[in-house]
């Protein structure tokens, strides 16, 4: 058992002076996965600082229409919350297809956020990691790496991130609020998460002393023609091998805006502006959707075992598009 100190944070500044007087201290709030690593000893902290009672446990219109999710409101609470079921359904749906009801109940946006690999050679301390210990190489490349990435990863690192909602926010491009011993900054959604890189150590853009507060969906929700499609080895509770969040704006037939974000390919949420383009003023048909399927993956990698899911990539994004085409708002 790893002994360690506890604190419960009444505000937001005392909470940041815990972690800046210790660099080791973590935040912990629903605890879904800080509580599996710690488990695994993947993650040792002295010192846990509880920020379950900020005040950061609300939904809230913004000035210019957009919407503000608390960075403690659980999984499940923005899920069903009416605001984000009429106008962003694709979060919606993002976050119902991830965990169980019960992990739903208890994690929270911001720990969404922040969610660590699902990885198996991360969670063996056994074996080498770059991500758990620089410097000690990556067991995945040349082990069973079939959940692992195809875009973006390098010859330190081809992890994944796990989540199912950070895909529909990168899609929604959302805005993330954080606060620290600085001031208050925003970071957009597709800088937030980092690629490996040298440093597959650091997943996020976030600093140390600094506490995620809010996530801020712009006006556009694109509640009439979306979908989120996760192709996965079970029906429930398992982790994407590929996730599509599809959003598309049309006049009559016609696309006028494209939004696509992947998940289960890369280390972050996965975009690619220029595939998303070829899309925008023409008509909306497979063979069109071929094309851009066909585009996101021209520089897609497979490493062995997890070389099928290129062409799994490929196929949901064509069938993703074919129902975000499709769906529309009727009330």
């Amino acid at each position: 058992m790893n002994s360690f100190s506890y604190t419960r944070a009444s505000d937001v500044s005392s909470a940041l002076r815990a972690v800046t007087a210790d660099r080791d201290a973590v935040f912990i709030a629903g605890g879904t996965n800080l509580i599996d690593l710690m488990k695994e000893n993947v993650a040792r902290p002295p010192h846990l600082v509880d920020i379950t009672r900020l005040p950061l446990n609300r939904i809230e219109e913004l000035p210019e229409g957009g919407l503000r999710l608390g960075a403690l409101v659980t999984n499940a609470d923005t899920a069903y919350n009416a605001e984000v079921e009429r106008r962003y359904p694709i979060l919606s749906r993002a976050i119902l297809s991830g965990a169980s009801a019960q992990l739903r109940n208890m994690a929270t946006n911001g720990g969404n956020l922040l969610q660590r690999t699902r990885c198996y050679y991360f969670y063996d301390t056994a074996t080498p990691c770059n991500k758990r210990d620089p410097g000690a190489g990556c067991s995945a490349i040349n082990g069973f790496n079939r959940i692992h990435a195809i875009l973006g990863a390098s010859d330190q690192c081809i992890a994944v991130h796990p989540s199912d909602m950070c895909v529909a926010l990168a899609a929604l491009e959302a805005v993330v609020r954080v606060t620290g011993k600085d001031g208050e900054r925003t970071i957009p959604f597709a800088d937030f998460h980092r690629l490996p890189g040298d440093t597959p150590n650091i997943d996020t853009t976030l600093r140390p002393d600094e506490l995620v507060t809010s996530i801020d969906l712009p006006r556009k929700g694109f509640a009439d023609h979306y979908a989120y499609l996760k192709v996965r080895d079970r029906a429930s509770y398992a982790f994407a091998l590929v996730s599509v969040a599809a959003a598309l704006e049309l006049d009559g037939d016609t696309i006028t805006e494209t939004r696509l974000a992947l998940g289960g390919v890369a280390h972050k949420p996965w975009r690619d502006a220029d595939a998303e383009a070829m899309l925008n003023g023409i008509k909306a048909t497979k063979d069109h959707f071929d094309a851009v399927g066909e585009a996101i993956v021209r520089s897609a990698r497979g490493f062995g075992h997890n070389t099928f899911k290129i062409e799994l990539a490929r196929r949901a994004v064509v069938r993703a598009l074919q129902h975000a085409a499709r769906v529309r708002r009727t009330s």
